[in-house]
């Protein structure tokens, strides 16, 4: 598929914020730091359209960009480590939980993984919990330039 536009439409902190016009979209969900806005960056081909950051948490809005006028790309915070307070990361994970599991015009996730560690407790727990209740979910690795070909195989046999 050709990307012929690609635009920012908007956050959401709250349910109410989310798009309502019934196109398709497609989130990108992974532990912080992972690489979920380099990802839609590179995806896009518009360098700097999803903002990134070295510092774990930055995300902390569900973000729609636009896609060929026909879809959305959506970029969720990232679970796992964060410096915000626990009350903070509960409501994102509430946040998260409501909008997988209530936008019925969700069609699949990408659940980015770090290619550099083995498999971690909360992914396996959070792919299981995306397959009880029937989500679809891509696993996309991210950072395998920074591994031997054997560390990366060894890392993929493990999941």
């Amino acid at each position: 598929m050709k990307i012929t536009s690609a635009e920012f439409v908007k956050s959401a902190f709250a349910r109410e914020h989310w798009t309502d016009d019934g196109r398709p979209e497609i989130s990108f969900l992974g532990r912080s730091n992972v690489g979920k806005s380099s990802l839609l960056n590179s995806l896009l081909q518009r360098k700097g359209l999803a903002r990134t950051s070295n510092t774990p948490g930055r995300t902390q809005s569900i973000n729609f960009f636009l896609v060929n006028e026909s879809f959305y790309f959506v970029d969720l915070p990232g679970y796992g480590y964060a410096k915000v307070s626990r009350d903070q990361r509960e409501n994102w994970q509430k946040f998260i939980e409501d909008y997988i599991l209530e936008r019925e015009n969700l069609m699949c996730m990408f659940v980015l993984i770090d290619a550099r560690i083995p498999p971690q407790k909360i992914d396996l727990e959070f792919t299981s919990w995306l397959g009880e209740h029937g989500i679809p979910f891509v696993l996309v690795f991210t950072k395998i330039d920074k591994l031997s070909k054997k560390e990366f195989s060894d890392n993929m046999d493990a999941y």
